[in-house]
């Protein structure tokens, strides 16, 4: 019994392993414990500042709302650029099932490269721009796809209504909405506007809502710029520029008609021409508005000015008579020939004819410094400020050399823009008064505070008023018979003006290559002048002369320019009778049946594929026109300001996508200056 009981086991045991055991679990829940709590101070306090931010950043976004672009108007009031909201497509890239496959859906929706847009969603992380500034059709094929993460917003996008017309002189805008060349880029600060941040929240698609609401887009928008260009005068002067240098097989042309009274130019323009609403492709030669940044050695034309200085400073009177030498004259080792040989001249006769030997001659008299300091008078190597980028300055060098003021007398060995020429025989027309060409009469922005007026500012006079009256008078014959532009004529009203044709300096073989630039510049009416017309050539082929190849531009522009501004002609002209035309016969009435198959042919017509019906945009705003009309494919044009009162194809007509539709517009036009 005694040994039974010694042999039992201990029962404090199991008791004491037990309590091991629990303090171990404790001990660890208690190092757990600890463990989070040191962690929750971490996240909480020293780390805290940094993940608010980063949490913020998932849903929390300051969303930038661009502003809309200020308008640019002619001088009636017709729009040249206009800003509409357009939409934009984005995708988040991280809720994409399949990058590559969704790439390939957008790349032929979009007409975008498939491998382009991977790239940009491989490199994105949350947000990347699929495709900016979108047809309405595009984005109703996006959204058809039905895939997460894609997110629509609207833009602002610059929209030229008149397409080529003054293009040059507007310029254009990237798709940043910010300017690229032109007034566009000249008046950035003053177009662009005031772009507004507001506070967004991103739901669980990634889509950005605005916490605060948004504010009214035209308290942001841009200040109006108003040109002096007429739209109607800039389109007959491209016109016709273009068929110049398209006759003349050219490289290019300029023109610039002005107002010698105020300094206003009414058109500037450039061939070849190219369209702002579809730049691409163009290359950087043709978006140069030549006009303005081009300098060139102008020929002939500062023969006038030659003749001018001489007269106001008495070294000739008009009877002054001199020996072109039958065409050929030495100075040194050098001849100086001209077109068309002649004996003795007159002042007269030599601008008529345009004599390059008795030019020197005439300049020769005048003397080095003289010359010079009339050049500059005239405002030749000087900018005239006119606001658009790259203006050239032109250079006129001292002539040291017997023979450089021989060539500088007639317009070689010194360069000038066509600008600058036209102000210059402005001052000619405005009775020896050099005024100061404007482009921009007035900038106003969205409350109505005028940030720029522009007024006719005098420059200086260049010569006495009878010294211009003469030389006028004087170059009236240039196109009369015998004269070198016959071609500039005019029928009802006189002309007077100068032609050029001058060799083209040849930069590798420094001296004057076999190419050619041919110019004309004219005033009319002549007898109290209301406009100068400027046209020049550039490297004409089939012609070389101006008299040839510009001098029918001018005319051309001239017909329409007087009655446009009103002016009574020149001289009477005789109206030939007309005979009777007899009356047209009326046409049939249509019959109930044949109307009524029209009828229903008009209601069953089915589009065909890649053709459109145009919209009825009849009493619409013209901005909110521009913007339908934008929505179904179409590219608008619009005339006036205002309402919209007629339209051209009429509403319910087919046809294909990307045509042009013309809108008439009827409403309060700003009063016209000239």
């Amino acid at each position: 019994m005694r040994d039974l009981k010694n042999h039992q086991p201990s029962v404090e045991a199991p008791g004491k392993w037990m309590r091991v055991r629990v303090s171990l679990v404790g001990f660890v829940f208690v190092a757990l414990l600890g463990g989070m709590f040191a962690r929750a101070v971490n996240l909480q306090i020293h780390q805290g500042n940094r993940l608010q931010g980063m949490a913020q950043d998932q849903y929390l976004r300051e969303l930038e709302i661009p502003a809309r672009r200020g308008d640019i108007f002619d001088r009636r009031g017709t729009p040249l650029a206009q800003s509409v909201d357009v939409d934009s497509i984005w995708v988040d890239p991280s809720m994409l099932p399949d990058a590559r496959d969704t790439a390939k859906k957008l790349s032929k929706i979009l007409n975008v490269e498939s491998k382009e847009l991977l790239e940009r969603m491989q490199k994105g992380r949350r947000f990347v721009w699929v495709k900016r500034q979108v047809t309405q059709t595009e984005v109703e094929k996006v959204k058809a796809l039905n895939l997460p993460g894609f997110g629509f917003t609207k833009e602002p996008r610059r929209f030229y209504p008149q397409r080529e017309l003054a293009a040059h002189v507007i310029g254009l805008v990237g798709t940043d909405s910010h300017g690229l060349d032109g007034l566009e880029l000249s008046f950035e600060d003053e177009l662009s506007g005031d772009k507004a941040k507001r506070a967004s929240v991103r739901d669980a698609k990634g889509r950005k809502v605005l916490t605060n609401g948004v504010e009214n887009p035209l308290s942001r928008q841009g200040a109006a710029v108003t040109l002096t260009i007429d739209r109607q005068l800039q389109y007959v002067t491209e016109k016709a520029l273009v068929k110049a240098v398209d006759d003349a097989k050219a490289v290019a042309g300029m023109a610039v008609v002005l107002d010698p009274k105020t300094g206003e130019i009414l058109a500037v323009a450039n061939a070849p021409r190219f369209n702002p609403n579809a730049p691409q492709g163009v290359t950087a030669d043709v978006f140069r508005n030549r006009a303005v940044t081009d300098a060139f050695e102008p020929g002939s034309t500062f023969k006038a000015f030659v003749i001018a200085r001489a007269l106001e400073d008495g070294v000739i009177t008009p009877a002054s008579t001199f020996d072109c030498e039958k065409g050929h004259m030495a100075i040194g080792r050098h001849v100086i020939h001209d077109t068309h040989p002649s004996g003795m001249l007159d002042v007269k006769g030599i601008l008529q004819v345009s004599s390059n030997i008795c030019a020197a001659k005439v300049g020769q008299k005048l003397g080095r410094e003289r010359l010079v300091e009339n050049y500059q008078q005239f405002g030749f190597a000087e900018r005239s400020g006119l606001g658009l980028p790259g203006e050239a300055k032109g250079v006129i060098p001292f002539p040291r050399a017997e023979i450089s003021l021989a060539t500088q007398s007639f317009g070689q060995g010194l360069t000038a823009s066509p600008l600058q020429a036209a102000a210059a025989f402005g001052a000619l027309a405005n009775r020896g008064v050099l005024m100061k060409p404007y482009l921009v009469s007035k900038v106003v922005d969205s409350d109505g505070l005028v940030l720029l007026d522009n007024k006719p500012t005098e420059v200086r006079r260049v010569v006495s008023e009878k010294t211009a009256r003469t030389v006028v008078e004087m170059l009236e014959s240039v196109v009369e018979k015998g004269g070198t532009a016959p071609k500039a004529r005019m029928d009802a009203y006189r002309v007077a003006g100068k032609t050029g044709t001058a060799q083209k300096a040849d930069p590798v073989a420094r001296g004057y290559s076999d190419k050619h630039f041919a110019s004309f510049i004219g005033m009319v009416p002549a007898e109290d002048p209301r406009v100068v017309i400027a046209i020049f050539i550039d490297e004409p082929k089939t012609d070389i002369y101006g008299g040839l190849v510009a001098a029918p531009a001018f005319k051309e522009i001239a017909e329409v320019a007087m009655p446009h501004l009103a002016v009574p002609p020149s001289r009477v002209v005789p109206v030939q009778e007309v005979a009777a035309r007899p009356e047209p016969a009326p046409k049939p009435e249509k019959s109930a049946v044949v109307a009524a198959i029209e009828r229903l042919d008009t209601v069953t017509e089915v589009p065909a594929e890649g053709a459109v019906r145009v919209p009825d945009l009849t009493g619409q705003p013209g901005r909110s026109a521009v913007s339908q009309a934008l929505t179904a494919a179409l590219e608008p044009r619009l005339i006036g300001s205002g309402r919209v009162v007629a339209q051209t194809p009429p509403a319910g007509s087919l046809v294909e996508k990307g045509a042009r539709i013309t809108l008439e517009l009827a409403g309060n036009l700003p009063s016209v200056t000239r």
